[in-house]
């Protein structure tokens, strides 16, 4: 046996009986020659980590609208937490480790520039809708590797669709549903009270007392919670998730939507906006990988996806390249 087919049986014997083994899954849209080395998920893995959406997300938006700072969390260090925790309870539940840091690490290659707004202006402006699950999957199967995407293997794409607000196919995929929650829940917090927003006195005593009083304390009352559970039905149980849904609603009223954490917002719904509106006006602009999905496609899916793809700090200037006037001489 090759190295890759030691690696199926080791799944098979020491994997749980709900875990989305290599052998009978894992089938591509379009049929590849195997790896010697790799089982299918553990390539799944390795495009995303090295395929130019993941890359982007390190100058995209979690929360904080281009934060001035080192230690505020991008959209790839939320990416990063997300996979540790979901690996941690993917291992305790032996389910397929493999599979779910795939399905973490590509859940938001498809996230638009400045987080969520960015994503509800283009879920406006599109007539197509916008929804940045769902864009991840487009991405892996339009964007890369110019237009021929990267051949992920259904089960990795499905926990890509459903990490947001879906049951997924696998336990995997459910994991990694879990882990987003507990990762920006415990990590907003630490930001906001990083920029001020939030003090360690503001954060509900009685769900303190449940969940901890530090970060690390919290995460793993949750992630306990999960593995305690089991994985016949993937889900975090009694007080603690109580808790858990007693803090997010907190972090709504009190971060989400703190017109301080979001001064900024419309301010960058207009540039996508506009940046919008240009490309439908002026198609013929679009890069040329974006131009085989105009010829592919139609001129608002094309714009759609060049515009989400884009970085933060990408949209800004080309926005001022486009739309703010320049000294005489300057260039």
């Amino acid at each position: 046996m090759n190295v890759r087919e030691q690696l199926e049986v080791q799944e098979l014997g020491t994997l749980s009986q709900y875990a989305c083994t290599s052998v009978g899954n894992a089938k591509r849209r379009v049929k590849e020659e195997k790896c010697a080395f790799r089982t299918e998920f553990q390539r799944d893995r390795d495009r995303i980590l090295h395929c130019n959406a993941f890359r982007r997300l390190k100058r995209k938006t979690q929360v904080f609208l281009s934060p001035v700072g080192d230690h505020y969390r991008t959209r790839l260090t939320h990416t990063l937490e997300v996979s540790q925790i979901a690996r941690t309870m993917s291992r305790a539940l032996r389910l397929n480790e493999d599979l779910t840091e795939a399905i973490a690490l590509g859940h938001d290659l498809g996230h638009s520039p400045f987080g969520h707004s960015g994503e509800a202006i283009l879920n406006d402006i599109c007539p197509y809708g916008f929804k940045h699950y769902l864009q991840s999957v487009r991405v892996a199967d339009y964007i890369e590797r110019g237009g021929n995407g990267l051949n992920l293997t259904f089960e990795v794409l499905n926990g890509i669709a459903c990490h947001t607000n879906q049951i997924a196919a696998t336990r995997e995929g459910n994991i990694v549903r879990l882990a987003d929650k507990i990762a920006y829940i415990n990590h907003d917090i630490d930001d906001a009270i990083r920029a001020g927003i939030l003090s360690p006195a503001d954060l509900p005593k009685d769900l303190i007392a449940i969940l901890g009083d530090t970060k690390s304390k919290r995460i793993t009352s949750m992630v306990c919670a999960v593995i305690e559970n089991g994985a016949d039905e993937i889900r975090m149980t009694g007080t603690i998730k109580e808790a858990h849904d007693a803090l997010r609603t907190f972090l709504f009223q009190s971060v989400y939507y703190n017109p301080v954490a979001k001064a900024e917002e419309e301010k960058a719904k207009q540039i996508v906006e506009r940046l919008y509106q240009h490309f439908i006006k002026h198609p013929e602009k679009l890069p040329e990988e974006y131009q085989r999905i105009l010829r592919r496609f139609d001129e608002h899916r094309a714009v759609c996806d060049y515009i989400s793809g884009m970085t933060d700090g990408y949209a800004i200037d080309l926005y001022r390249d486009l739309f703010i006037p320049q000294a005489w001489g300057s260039r």
